[in-house]
């Protein structure tokens, strides 16, 4: 018995690792299931495994699966593209072009937008300007192409297409905007056309990313768009539901948070709100549970575990309770920052560039560690900020701001 014991100190907790294939990991959620990884960090953070200082321009996040990071990024305004990089150097593997930047952008931060999904042997990614392509994950080649605003009548937001494509089965779900195909279903195959929603409004796209969830006994896909949140038929497309109240902000980013039967959306000067989806009738409705200023509401969205939601608005971390919006606690530590949790923490990407390390508990603000990745960039863009997503995969921690990307390894010893 004692041997078993001093063998299991010894060997500590095992590594669970896992790939990070699209935008916010495996279930579009910024959650991994990952465990074994550091408690702590050291003072000056995880160890750094590597640096690459020029990955092209962008905010997007980057995927990472099997041997491979990708990634979409822009050098100039007329070359948007997709990427494939090692991970165990980070030095690029091949690029594929997507377009151009989008031309509706104007002057404030023009640059690629989206995260790339793999699925298998194929990686989708979306252009600023709408151009979505069907690449091989080994070699870049393309298999098949739409444009969003040429081919489905889209109309994108003030900052251009932002999303990142959701695989769901054998579907690629994708959202042009406009009247006639507000959200499209294509078979992620052929790019053939399976369905396209109307939603009454004609909104245009936003820049938040679908995602697929089970409420009031239909599965469906949830797409914070540019006047508010909607629900179609994942079968057929059919418009179901929306919620506006929400969706009254300047720039509608963050990703939807469902879980339940019910669904979180915030934006900037708003605050959060959370809807939950019923049926009677044979009607779908939303109906409001509550919508609060000081709630999570930053772009970089947030992620909900064991019933509570952790994410920043521009003064604090916030935790609070999903289904009452109930503050826990509020840390000024951190101000807006992209959440990620993996085994009971979270790891932050803060605004000002920094990273952190946080227990995620209702009970109060436990740091962890922080750090500063050297080398950062200087930004392209008046009032740029580090926006990219975090990405973790099989215990590493991939940081990009714009043209940087950093590995840092984060595997408990």
């Amino acid at each position: 018995m004692r041997a078993a014991s001093l063998l299991a100190l010894v060997i500590g907790t095992p590594l669970v690792a896992a790939d990070w294939p699209q935008w916010r990991g495996p279930n579009r959620d910024g959650i991994s299931k990952e465990t074994g990884l550091l408690k702590e960090w050291p003072k000056d953070g995880p160890k750094l495994v590597w640096q690459a200082s020029d990955v092209g321009a962008g905010y997007g996040a980057v995927a990472v699966a099997g041997d491979r990071i990708y990634l979409t990024a822009n050098k100039g305004r007329d070359n948007e593209y997709v990427a494939a990089h090692n991970v165990s150097d980070g030095k690029q593997v091949w690029m594929t072009k997507l377009g151009n930047v989008g031309t509706n952008q104007g002057p404030q931060y023009p640059a690629a937008r989206s995260t790339p999904t793999v699925d298998g042997d194929r990686v989708y990614a979306l252009g600023s300007d709408g151009d979505l392509v069907c690449v091989a994950a080994a070699d870049g080649k393309e298999q098949w192409r739409k444009s969003l605003r040429k081919d489905f009548g889209g109309k994108p937001g003030a900052w251009a297409y932002a999303e990142s494509p959701l695989v769901d089965g054998d579907v690629l779900v994708v959202t042009p905007g406009g009247a006639e195909a507000t959200l499209v279903a294509l078979n992620k195959k052929t790019g053939e056309e399976v369905w396209k929603a109307k939603v009454p409004g004609g909104d245009a796209a936003g820049y938040a990313s679908v995602i697929a969830t089970e409420a009031a006994g239909v599965k469906q896909y949830v797409q914070f768009l540019g006047k508010g949140v909607v629900g179609v038929e994942a079968r057929t497309g059919k418009f179901l539901w929306r919620f506006d109240e929400t969706g009254k902000g300047p720039a509608n980013m963050p990703t939807p948070v469902a879980a339940d039967g019910f669904v979180y959306t915030s934006a900037a000067r708003l605050g959060g709100g959370l809807v939950k989806i019923t049926s009677a009738g044979g009607e779908v409705k939303a109906e409001k549970v509550y919508l609060e200023r000081d709630l999570p509401f930053s772009l970089g969205g947030q992620v909900l575990v064991d019933g509570h939601l952790y994410g920043t608005n521009p003064r604090a971390l916030v935790c609070v309770e999903f289904a009452t919006g109930k503050p826990k606690w509020s840390e000024a530590s951190v101000g807006a920052a992209t959440p990620v949790y993996a085994d009971g923490l979270l790891y932050l990407h803060g605004e000002d560039g920094k990273v952190i390390l946080a227990a995620a508990s209702p009970e109060k603000y436990v740091e962890k560690g922080r750090f500063t990745p050297p080398g950062r960039p200087q930004a392209v863009h008046r009032n740029e900020k580090a926006w990219a997503y975090l990405a973790l995969a099989n215990g590493k921690l991939y940081v990009r701001e714009h043209g940087a990307l950093w590995c840092y390894d984060v595997k408990g010893q």
